[in-house]
């Protein structure tokens, strides 16, 4: 190689694949010769990088959000694995404290990280499920969209209920008992039920163990949080009775009784709504 040649060679940061490296936030140095060797193939290199390097449309702050989340996807980490720090990210990203910082940011608000105090970032339970993903706060009359969401739901949550019966883990189930109690506890003590209401609904979810489904539960939150908002507390005794019904339906892993449990509570719900919805226009 001529000196001419070996002056225009420079260190490029890239990020290797899988199969090259041990440590899913790893980074190598290739000098610019050994690009050559890439685009042959006789090395592993993850394509998000080259592309986010690539793009001019896009502020580095959203490419470099985009260069973590692609290293999340392809290193199929999950919600106990922990990012590196600031200072780490720094160095293998090649960017300033700020942009990590922003970049962190943003990712923490598409809930695909978790910010644990006195921890570090960890990835999201549920990454880039956010709390209203199809936009239900901005659809104009809350009857009208309540009602909406409860003819899905009455639809969707009774085969839900009865394949929870099905699958659910041991661990589940008691996550599950839990959350009843509490919601019950909470009724009992005068106090807002609706956080842990919407808890209980995304348990029996989750214990489904289809990760489709599991991506439906802000359908249901949503319609929990805003009918809870409409009745104003007029069905807490018919809540904990219907709750209960369902928990042990499931806990019992029966499957029809789960369904026609799941499917009372909601036909409760819904003529209430009808009802509240006669007594406005009158």
């Amino acid at each position: 190689m001529t000196s001419s040649v070996k002056k225009k060679e420079q260190s490029i940061k890239l990020n290797i694949g899988n199969n090259a490296c041990n440590s899913p936030w790893k980074l190598l140095y290739f000098k610019t010769s050994d690009i050559l060797n890439v685009l042959r193939g006789r090395f592993c290199v993850d394509p998000i990088v080259l592309d986010s390097v690539k793009s001019k449309d896009r502020s580095l702050t959203e490419q470099v959000a985009d260069r973590i989340n692609q290293l999340i996807i392809d290193r199929h980490l999950t919600t106990r694995d922990k990012l590196p720090n600031e200072f780490e990210l720094m160095e293998q990203l090649n960017v300033g404290r700020g942009t990590v910082r922003e970049a962190v940011k943003l990712l923490v608000a598409r809930n695909v990280l978790e910010i644990k105090r006195g921890k570090g970032t960890y990835v999201a339970k549920y990454p880039g499920v956010t709390s209203d993903p199809l936009g239900f706060a901005y659809m104009p009359d809350e009857m009208k969209l309540a009602k909406e969401l409860m003819e899905i739901r009455t639809h969707l949550e009774p085969w839900v209920a009865s394949l929870a019966a099905q699958r659910a883990t041991e661990d589940d189930l008691a996550e599950l008992r839990d959350l009843c109690r509490q919601v019950e506890d909470l009724i009992h003590e005068g106090k807002d039920h609706l956080g842990v209401d919407e808890q209980f609904h995304k348990c029996i979810a989750c214990c489904t163990q289809n990760r489709v489904v599991t991506k439906l539960i802000p359908v249901i939150t949503y319609s929990v949080h805003l009918f809870g908002n409409l009745s104003e507390s007029n069905l807490l005794e018919g809540t904990i009775k219907t709750h209960r019904n369902i928990c042990d339906k499931i806990c019992q892993r029966d499957p029809d009784g789960a369904h026609f449990a799941m499917l009372e509570h909601l036909i409760m719900n819904r003529t209430y709504l009808s009802d509240l919805e006669k007594s406005k226009r009158r």
